[in-house]
């Protein structure tokens, strides 16, 4: 089956260069079973849900003199185990050595000539675990027709559910005339349609619905976003380079829950006066100018119901929209509840807040959600330009139960979202049974010292949570 990329998957697979692919990255931390997660059995976990993932068996054609978007084609060569590789850590095994790896996974770009995707399975990790990190195109996850990965293999029981038989015929894979000749043919009968399928749209910055926004004061808030300029000057934005570092962090949510009671706020408030403080001591760590007045700038993309659903959230109810949210992180600011209360105010201000998703109002999500939402989250990022902010922020919610992969409990995950262009830094939070997992990606020369961030995000949670007592 042929069908062309829409046009917002056609400007992420033409976005990305050799410094910043375009991917969404996941890393799931499991306890490893008795009888251990064979590679086999993995492998037979994720061709049982292809069905319902079917760009995952599609490569990307383009078409010549790009006289229209590239097209979608089954992959008639589909080779699973191209896709699900096998590593293992040296001994120790110690979770450095995990983010070193995933760090180097995490640089490099995917195949182009292949469905865009990949997933290992990491073996000899510490503490009886093992872990999977999976890196899925940008292009591929729309959020509504094509889910992440990670959204179908996780299931709520450690028995998974029966599938039935798949039978798979792909389909024959047009020649390079008969795409020309397809273009061509879309440029004679829809000449209007096609001048705008190539252009660059701005449009699609809400993802998943297709559509900008819904209402009128949806528009403004885009608007605003639009209309607030270049960020600050920050250490976070230099030249990216074509290397990583990665780290992780996690705190309980139940302290978060309490400091949004304490005081009045979201759960995502308080996540970003967490990151706010830990920039803070970061930049004050390296001798950086701290004035009063110092702010870094975060697009930090909202989950959110249609107005139309806010009422009628239950089980279920899946998320239907990804909103654009520029924040100023006042790292300038000394005191931490300050710190907060500007935040809140901030949060408060945005039309969105009343249907928020957050962690008050988490709900079962079909599947597992929290890699398909960071996809959207950065999609809605990359609508806009990177002068616009110092650094990306997608905080998403998970279910808050035990969950399993291939019958093996997950135990944590952690999001390793892209660097976007001139940017050093970008951090995924995900809260899952209990936790808040941070995934920190950063580029190895403008951050070497991004081992640092963990550290500093649990000492500006523990400045927080000594405030409210």
């Amino acid at each position: 089956m042929v069908t062309r990329l829409s046009a917002s998957d056609a400007s992420f697979y033409q976005l990305e260069n050799t410094s910043t692919p375009m991917y969404v990255g996941t890393l799931s931390i499991l306890r490893k079973p008795r009888n251990g997660l064979s590679y086999e059995t993995l492998l037979e976990t994720v061709e049982k849900r292809l069905p319902q993932i079917p760009r995952y068996r599609q490569k990307v054609r383009e078409v010549s003199l790009g006289l229209a978007r590239p097209v979608w084609v089954d992959d008639r060569e589909f080779d699973i185990t191209y896709h699900i590789r096998r590593s293992a850590l040296p001994t120790p095994g110690s979770d450095a050595q995990l983010h070193e790896l995933i760090a180097r996974l995490a640089s490099r770009q995917l195949d182009k000539s292949r469905p865009l995707w990949e997933m290992y399975l990491v073996e000899g990790l510490t503490k009886n675990r093992l872990a999977i990190y999976t890196k899925t195109h940008q292009s591929l996850v729309n959020g509504m027709t094509a889910l992440e990965i990670g959204h179908v293999i996780a299931d709520r029981t450690q028995r998974p559910p029966e599938f039935g038989e798949d039978i798979w015929i792909p389909g024959r894979e047009p020649g390079d005339t008969q795409l020309l000749l397809g273009a061509v043919g879309e440029w004679i009968t829809r000449p209007t349609a096609q001048m705008a399928a190539v252009r660059s749209a701005v449009t699609d910055v809400v993802t998943n619905t297709g559509a900008l926004v819904q209402a009128g004061r949806r528009f403004a808030d885009v608007a605003r976003t639009f209309a607030r300029g270049t960020a600050p000057n920050s250490p976070l934005n230099a030249t990216v380079s074509r290397n990583r570092r990665y780290t992780v962090a996690s705190h309980q949510l139940e302290d978060y829950r309490q400091l949004r009671a304490r005081y009045d706020c979201d759960v995502n408030d308080v996540v970003l006066a967490v990151v706010a403080g830990a920039l803070r001591s970061w930049l004050m760590s390296r001798g950086e100018p701290v004035t009063s007045a110092l702010t870094v700038r975060a697009m930090a993309p909202t989950s959110v119901y249609p107005d139309a659903e806010i009422d009628a959230v239950g089980p279920g109810q899946a998320i239907s929209e990804v909103a654009p949210f520029l924040v100023d992180l006042p790292v300038g600011e000394g005191n931490a509840v300050v710190r907060l209360s500007q935040i809140s105010h901030a949060t408060e201000s945005h039309s969105t807040a009343a249907s928020l998703v957050d962690a008050r109002t988490i709900v079962t999500l079909s599947g597992f959600a929290p890699p398909t939402l960071h996809a959207m989250g950065i999609r809605v990022a990359t609508s806009f330009s990177a002068r616009q902010f110092n650094l990306l922020i997608t905080n998403v919610p998970g279910a808050q139960k035990q969950m399993y992969v291939a019958g093996t409990k997950l135990l944590e995950t952690y999001a390793v979202p892209p660097l976007l262009h001139n940017q050093g830094l970008a951090i995924g939070v995900t809260s899952y049974n209990g936790m808040l997992y941070f995934g920190i990606n950063a580029d190895r020369d403008a951050m070497s010292d991004v081992d640092v961030l963990p550290d500093l995000l649990r000492e500006s949670l523990d400045e927080l949570l000594e405030s409210s007592r």
